[in-house]
């Protein structure tokens, strides 16, 4: 479902992305091609001044919230991961190649490119720099926290390549069923 918010303002969204019937986007949010919105996400930008941007190749998993604060953007840079039931909340920046496991919680923050979240983990106030992986539970809302991160690995960098690479076949073959429908 689809909603303006308060400000009139309506999500633009790429005839290329597949939507679930179930997903709820309110305001200004832009979502590019090949981006995947599963089950009951809820992508909100109802604040005065409030923006989220996805970009094109990511994957919104079941349950995810994305919410912009007001006079705060989320981007969310292409072929990124939000798994299961994580929070993002702006103003938030995500970069490129990105994984952010199962109820995880990204705040205030920027996250570089390759970086991976794992699940039920805490970002919050910091700068993260590319390629590093925040280990399951781990709660990260001081900067130098940051340095003792462990640098991404081989098996989690062909990992995050998996999961991008099936959500943008379900992309795909939820737009085939669809076709498919229509033409009957």
């Amino acid at each position: 479902m689809q909603f303006q918010n308060p400000q009139k303002q309506e999500p633009n969204i790429s005839e290329k992305a597949w939507i679930s019937e179930t997903a709820i986007i309110i305001g200004n949010v832009y979502i590019g091609d090949n981006v995947f919105v599963a089950h009951n996400a809820i992508i909100r930008a109802d604040e005065p001044g409030s923006s989220i941007v996805i970009m094109d190749g990511c994957n919104v998993q079941d349950n995810v919230i994305i919410h912009a604060l007001s006079h705060s953007q989320v981007l969310i840079n292409p072929d990124t991961s939000l798994a299961h039931g994580c929070i993002v909340h702006g103003p938030c920046q995500i970069g490129k190649g990105c994984f952010i496991g199962f109820g995880s919680v990204v705040f205030d923050c920027m996250i570089g490119d390759d970086t991976l979240v794992l699940h039920n983990a805490t970002v919050r106030k910091v700068s993260i720099p590319d390629g590093k992986v925040v280990s399951d539970g781990m709660a990260i809302n001081k900067q130098d926290a940051v340095e003792n991160l462990d640098d991404i690995t081989s098996d989690l960098i062909e990992f995050k390549g998996s999961v991008i690479m099936a959500n943008i076949n379900l992309v795909h073959g939820y737009q085939a069923l669809e076709m498919k429908v229509e033409s009957k």
